[in-house]
């Protein structure tokens, strides 16, 4: 226990007086290998799949990631709304409470998973034709989601343990977790794929197996002792309170997360009706290169979370005031990067994942309009992580929903029907245009509010 209460303390310290640049590098790093290394075994699975010669499997890849996104969206609404509170707990220094709250987030998560899992196993067929899968692309996308499906409950609560960790202080043993899966997924890719003949199913069990591995991995990290969180159903109780509380600050993460799944479905339906299962495969291979370049700043914002949550719960403001401007400015260097070499790299990019004159055509420009937009993507980012780690729950959620939802949604219902595939490859970008100019008077607000001196 005297062990426990130093390394409590020690962490407390760490989180609070390491100089700021030191601190939400250290914990970014890692987290952005993480959220790379999770982008590229999804792009291994559109490579891998599109070396099959099909643009209807490669579709299916696609219309399978909304279903991906759907369960990544109950594991990061429990996760992070755990993760939140554990985060300012621990700013409290009260470890015992957030113990609590870490075992109700992870039997949640896990409970959720196994309800999503049967209930989409049940309505296989029904659950694919809703996420956009036309007439071909069907029997692939039933092959691929069936495996997917029944790995659900590890993989919500694998989303759940890693971002538990990470608001926890504890970036390095989440990155753990994810990039030993990851990379088993790359290597069993090609075998299950090829070797094995196994197509499109084989990819799903590959992706279904890395999951399984990454789960056993962060668990050990809590059952170790490696955190100062430990997870037992003992600790769960009847606390409404503390679920709610839970719940609510893992709506933001819903909202996003759920929010892309039906954008990724309606996008897929879209563009099948504007130019068949080549705009399909196109739109999905731009949508995997982007969870890549949006992983950079997702993975800076992520590490700056526990920053956040930590300082503002120990009243530690101007910490939070420095924290922020240096992740913005981070955040916007490296998206500037990445998005350059993106947009001259598009055409060999498409070609790549697939080689195919019509899917190369559509997928370069809607490339490119996408690289521009993603240069003001760091400020909305930046927002919602802010709004989120300190406890802002209604600001936090709809601002979560501008990007893929309350935008998004309409323009990608109501372009198309106007100038067809062109607004198909242009609704994202407007989309984050309309989310930037949004998100800066939030910002201003906060920042006018938050107390000038820390408390004592």
């Amino acid at each position: 226990m005297q062990q426990s209460a130093g390394a409590s303390s020690a962490q407390f310290i760490k989180m609070t007086q390491t100089p700021i640049p030191k601190l939400i590098v250290t914990l970014a790093a890692p987290t952005v290998a993480s959220m790379l290394v999770s982008s590229i075994y999804n792009l291994a699975d559109t490579f891998f799949v599109g070396q099959l010669n099909t643009n209807s499997a490669t579709g299916a890849v696609g219309v399978v990631f909304s279903l991906m996104a759907v369960l990544q969206a109950f594991g990061f609404m429990v996760g992070m709304g755990s993760g939140s509170v554990i985060s300012r707990l621990l700013g409290q220094q009260e470890s015992a409470r957030a113990s609590h709250i870490a075992s109700m987030g992870f039997f949640t998560s896990l409970s959720c998973g196994a309800l999503l899992g049967v209930g989409g196993l049940l309505f296989l067929e029904p659950l694919m034709k809703l996420l956009g899968a036309t007439d071909t692309i069907l029997p692939y996308a039933c092959d691929y989601g069936r495996y997917i499906l029944a790995a659900a409950p590890l993989m919500c609560a694998s989303f759940t343990m890693n971002n538990m960790l990470r608001y926890e202080g504890k970036a390095a043993f989440a990155m753990i977790g994810l990039t030993t899966g990851g990379i088993l997924n790359i290597l069993l890719d090609p075998l299950f794929i090829f070797v094995f003949g196994m197509g499109i199913a084989g990819a799903a069990l590959a992706t279904a197996l890395s999951q399984c591995v990454s789960f056993c991995l962060l668990l050990a990290m809590f059952l170790s002792g490696k955190s100062q969180l430990h997870l037992s159903v003992r600790l769960i109780g009847r606390d409404l309170p503390g679920l709610k509380n839970i719940l609510a600050c893992g709506l933001p993460s819903f909202a996003r997360q759920a929010l892309a799944s039906v954008a990724t479905a309606l996008l897929n339906w879209q563009a099948g009706q504007c130019g068949g299962d080549a705009a399909v495969a196109a739109m999905s291979v731009v949508g995997r290169i982007f969870m890549f370049v949006f992983a950079v700043m997702l993975g800076i914002g992520q590490g700056f979370q526990p920053v956040a949550g930590y300082n503002y719960g120990a009243g530690k403001f101007d910490r939070l005031r420095q924290a922020f401007r240096f992740t913005l400015l981070l955040g916007e260097g490296c998206i500037c990067v990445v998005a350059l070499g993106t947009f001259w790299a598009a055409p060999w990019l498409i070609q790549a994942f697939r080689n195919d004159p019509q899917v190369i055509e559509i997928g370069v420009l809607a490339c490119r309009l996408q690289c521009c937009a993603m240069l003001l993507v760091p400020v909305g980012t930046c927002a919602n992580m802010l709004f989120q780690s300190t406890g802002q729950s209604a600001a936090a959620t709809f601002l979560s929903s501008l990007r893929q939802g309350l935008y998004y949604l309409p323009l990608m219902f109501v372009l198309p029907l106007v100038i067809g595939l062109r607004g198909v490859q242009i609704a994202q970008p407007l989309a984050d245009v309309l989310t930037f100019i949004t998100s800066v008077p939030f910002l201003l607000r906060f920042f006018s509010q938050l107390p000038r001196q820390d408390r004592e």
